[in-house]
């Protein structure tokens, strides 16, 4: 078994049985340094985890700095520090469509548990925030990251970028590369990963559907280029079956279902087994509950989906429709591919000054 120890920046206790294996420990783990403090009043608790099969999941791409192989570091009087685990982002990283009692876990959780040999242990703090864009990072996220002095640090964020009106390929690119840099430099080795097309998952009509669609075309290319550039870590989440197997999705078909997010954490585990760093076993691979119905997609509408669309359309709905409305009347005039271009040339203006 595995020992991690959690520590979640909202302030919150991970609950008893939050992760994989029950409830919590209770006490500290022999041969474990005690996590450092957050600032912030983090309670902290501690899971053990069961071992369990390495699923099937197929290896997309790699990239492990050098020196990464069995690293391991020493205390003061020789026990072995466990692994620091910190995860930036918005709410796919939050966890959000893996409830748990009192909150949710997430892929980030779920890979914790596996990032460490049994006897190294990890520790796992968690500063990502649902809504947040890719300057809440640089501004709030990234410096309270650097202060935790990560071995390895996950940044997955940009979706909200690319469903705000002001959307800027540009100023995205300059802030995800500000965050992989800093943390890259400090010495963690950075998890990335490019994100689905929110259009496709919510199945929007065409005129809604394709100025998002490039968009987020726009941003997984960023993202490529800047994994590259920070040899990062980085998982082809977009490339997963979202729109094919329902059951991955939550009932707001825009996050991960627990099922969708123990997907994503097989996925980058399976990236840095086969690169040949030192891990617990893989997270588990059980089927989660079934997947909504329609009947829970109504209620879910009707009772939390009307006011999740309320709170974005001061920004975000005049915003799309202005994009739908635009894209139609190009459509009616078969330009629709010179938008594509634009975006095109951004995106490499974007990247230019950056690799």
């Amino acid at each position: 078994m595995s020992t991690v120890v959690v520590a979640d920046e909202g302030g919150g206790t991970v609950p008893d049985g939050s992760l994989p294996g029950g409830p919590a420990a209770g006490g500290a783990a022999p041969g474990l340094a005690p996590p450092e403090a957050t600032g912030s009043g983090a309670a902290v608790t501690e899971a053990v985890l069961p071992r369990a099969a390495r699923p099937g999941v197929e290896v997309m791409e790699t990239a492990l700095p050098g020196g990464v192989r069995g690293q391991r570091e020493a205390g003061a009087r020789g026990a072995v520090r466990p692994v620091r685990f910190v995860a930036l982002g918005d709410s796919l990283t939050e966890g959000v469509g893996d409830p748990v009692a009192g909150g949710w876990r997430g892929w980030a959780a779920l890979l914790a548990g596996s990032l460490a040999p049994p006897e190294v242990g990890v520790e796992f703090t968690n500063l990502a925030r649902s809504g947040s864009l890719s300057t809440d990072l640089t501004t709030e996220q990234l410096p309270a990251a650097l202060a935790l002095r990560p071995r390895v640090a996950a940044v997955v964020v940009g979706g909200n970028d690319t469903l705000r009106s002001g959307f800027d390929i540009g100023r995205t690119a300059r802030e995800l590369d500000a965050t992989l840099g800093e943390l890259s430099r400090s010495g963690a080795l950075v998890l990335t990963a490019c994100l689905p097309d929110a259009g496709a998952l919510l199945r929007l009509p065409r005129p809604l559907a394709r100025p998002l669609a490039r968009r987020m075309r726009a941003l997984n290319t960023v993202v490529h280029a800047l994994s590259a550039r920070h040899r990062a870590v980085h998982l082809h989440v977009a490339e997963l079956p979202w729109t094919g197997h329902r059951r991955l999705l939550s009932v707001d078909r825009l996050h991960p279902s627990a099922e969708g997010h123990r997907l994503i954490a097989r996925g980058f585990h399976d990236l840095l087994a086969a690169a040949g760093r030192p891990l617990g076993p893989a997270p588990a691979a059980d089927r989660a509950d079934p997947p909504p119905g329609v009947a829970a997609d109504l209620w879910w509408m009707a009772t939390r989906g009307t006011s999740w669309v309320a709170e974005r359309s001061t920004d975000l709905l005049p915003g799309l429709l202005a994009l739908a409305a635009v894209e139609s009347w190009a459509r009616l005039r078969g330009t629709t591919g010179r938008h594509d271009e634009q975006m095109d040339l951004a995106t490499a203006a974007a990247i230019g000054p950056l690799t």
